[in-house]
């Protein structure tokens, strides 16, 4: 019981309740946690460098949704690696740095205050990366012979 209710609390922050819609479409219960833990390091990094008291500030606002789109376009769903280990690095380069900066921030701070989906993270980051699914290829679409060009 003690855990839901630790579970529950971040649920209160403006940051997270604001993206609510953006989460919901995270179907697996794997991205909705993934995204839950940006949200919740996004939160706790606004409030300490922008000094947001009510929610997050509008960069930030901006980043959380960012990566929300990302984890809703993830080729991997709920077999997703951790970021710094996928494969297919889906962010700009820019937001990579702005989330590399963030997680050194609120990484540490993150263990004490949620430390359940904190674990979760570092154990997401022992799952093996998974082999990107292979894209449709249409240059297998046999011609007939008496459709053919005989010039080519």
């Amino acid at each position: 019981m003690r855990q839901v209710k630790a579970a529950a609390a971040p649920a209160a922050d403006n940051a997270i309740a604001v993206h609510a819609p953006t989460r919901s479409r995270l179907r697996p219960q794997r991205l909705a946690r993934e995204y839950r833990t940006i949200a919740v390091m996004i939160d706790t990094y606004c409030r300490a460098h922008h000094h947001a008291s009510a929610g997050a500030c509008a960069s930030c606002t901006d980043l959380l949704d960012y990566a929300g789109r990302r984890l809703h376009r993830c080729p991997f769903r709920d077999k997703k690696p951790t970021c710094a280990k996928c494969a297919v690095h889906c962010y700009s380069d820019e937001r990579r740095q702005q989330v590399k900066t963030v997680m050194r921030y609120a990484g540490p701070r993150v263990m004490w205050a949620h430390p359940m989906l904190a674990l979760a993270h570092v154990r997401d980051g022992w799952r093996p990366v998974p082999h990107l699914p292979k894209a449709r290829s249409y240059s297998r679409c046999v011609i007939p012979s008496e459709a053919r060009d005989p010039l080519l």
